[in-house]
């Protein structure tokens, strides 16, 4: 080789070199250019979602023709984003891996007249959105139709064929684009809208069809179309990530927390790989069971805490405020969850001698926590007043009220307007310190039901649902019983 050949190629790879490192450099960060025909001198923010909330990322300012960038020398986290002129949201579009590119559009329309350059991602998502709203427009004649209550449904027949052809041709379409292009954002956002499609059940070796399949089917499949470890997922328009995990625990599960627990952490394994799923997951399993719809899923608050947020495992993110705040609450709660073993109360009655609630003798005990000056306490007292007229030796339980007020005085009137048959003591004047550190008690009326063995087996009930739970739990106590082993010997009569 000739020292000028030599010279030749040492040089083109230098320049090849320089140029794989401009261009690479050149894609660091993000610069999302816009013209926008009809917005002027005007103030754009460029926001994103999480779960249910809008952030502010980026504002820029958009020339006479409307024209203005956004740019930033770190990377967009993926997802769906947003303009906002105003305060008022005029477009969504996505960001996937193409940060850099050019969209152009007019006010009148900012879908129709949309236009990208550099970027798969909006190109897809934009022409989706045209082809959709041209199929709508060819759909809208036989919508209706089939909205049209005046109709029969015969009448709707060739309407709901010719919609379901319509509706067809569009599920091919949106099915071909994700298989085309799978990795896209854009992909991932059209797959999470899918339903699971639950196969027939098969039949078992006897003829009989198995029962427990497609429940089995759908739990195996749910996530399919939501990757749990993609945090995009967590930035999209409508929360799916958070609505799929709602549902998935709502409803395919025993509603315990020894049920729920062992999911809920197969769940954060699978959220585990990347930090940001990691801790939305976590947290809005923290938030949801903070106040749980269902009695007793407390507990899950307490375990969670526990488990992922006292360890340490959430210190990346939270700050010690927070964290602090989780331990106080789950501190708060944990001693009177249902199963637990509910302290022993030693106060004060209007006679200024002391009542303590273990004296009660009967099957159950309900704790009645109440304010004197508290609207609810005042319309919830007279229903548990007639409950306990009517039911309190037959259901063999007893009341033992506690006022948080510290007025003796105030107490003795209630009771007296109230007509309270029950034993009511005054909170403050304590034997065994405050009882809310006992009994958690964050408003009034706070009600427990504790069975003979002082264990707490329900909570939280108003008294007009305290008839059927004490019906279903003897059903329940009957049941378990019916299903005891019998001692070794004995036989069963005949």
């Amino acid at each position: 080789m000739t020292p000028m050949h030599a010279t030749m190629r040492i040089g083109l790879i230098a320049l090849m070199a320089f140029t794989l490192v401009f261009t690479a450099e050149a894609q660091t960060g993000y610069k999302i250019e816009f013209s926008i025909k009809g917005l002027k001198d005007t103030t754009v923010t460029l926001g994103y979602y999480i779960g249910e909330s809008t952030y502010k990322r980026d504002t820029a300012r958009s020339d006479k023709q409307g024209n203005f960038i956004f740019t930033g020398k770190e990377r967009l986290a993926e997802g769906a984003y947003f303009l906002a002129v105003n305060k008022m949201k005029t477009l969504e579009f996505v960001i996937g891996k193409d940060q850099h590119f050019r969209m152009e559009t007019a006010t009148d329309d900012y879908i129709l007249n949309m236009k990208v350059t550099g970027d798969e991602d909006n190109e897809l998502y934009f022409t989706n959105m045209q082809y959709l709203n041209s199929e709508h427009k060819v759909a809208d004649p036989y919508l209706k139709v089939l909205r049209d209550s005046t109709l029969t449904e015969d009448q709707k027949k060739e309407a709901r064929e010719a919609f379901k052809v319509i509706n067809d041709r569009v599920m091919a379409h949106q099915d071909k684009l994700i298989g085309d292009h799978p990795t896209t954002m854009f992909a991932r956002l059209m797959r999470v809208t899918k339903p699971i499609e639950i196969t027939e059940a098969p039949k078992k070796p006897d003829g009989s069809i198995d029962s427990t399949f497609q429940i089995r089917y759908y739990r195996k499949h749910f996530f399919d179309n939501l990757n749990l470890a993609d945090d995009a997922m967590t930035r999209l328009p409508r929360p799916y990530y958070t609505e799929k995990l709602n549902e998935y625990l709502d409803k395919l599960f025993v509603q315990t927390p020894d049920s729920l627990m062992p999911v809920i952490d197969a769940l954060i394994s699978k959220a585990k790989v990347n930090q940001e799923t990691y801790k939305f997951l976590v947290w809005n399993c923290v938030y949801k069971y903070s106040k749980p719809a269902i009695m007793g899923l407390d507990e899950l608050y307490v375990r969670l805490a526990d488990k992922y947020i006292l360890t340490g495992e959430m210190d990346y993110w939270m700050d010690a405020s927070l964290k602090r705040n989780v331990k106080e609450y789950a501190d708060k709660i944990r001693g009177s969850l249902i199963g637990k073993t509910g302290a022993n109360l030693k106060m004060q009655d209007v006679n200024f001698q002391p009542r303590s609630m273990y004296d009660i003798k009967r099957k159950y005990t309900i704790l009645y926590i109440f304010d004197p000056d508290c609207g609810h306490c005042r319309e919830e007292t007279p229903k548990l007043v007639a409950f306990y007229n009517k039911s309190a030796v037959k259901l063999s339980f007893e009341v033992f009220a506690v006022s948080a007020d510290t007025s003796i005085q105030k107490l003795k009137d209630y009771i007296k307007e109230m007509k309270m048959p029950w034993i009511t003591v005054n909170g403050p004047r304590s034997y065994v310190g405050v009882y809310t550190n006992f009994y958690y008690a964050d408003q009034t009326p706070s009600v427990y039901i504790l069975d003979a063995q002082h264990k707490i087996i329900a909570k939280g009930l108003p008294a007009d649902k305290m008839e059927d739970f004490f019906v279903n739990y003897e059903r329940y106590l009957q049941r378990k019983a019916a299903q005891k082993p019998k001692p070794a010997g004995q036989s069963s009569p005949h």
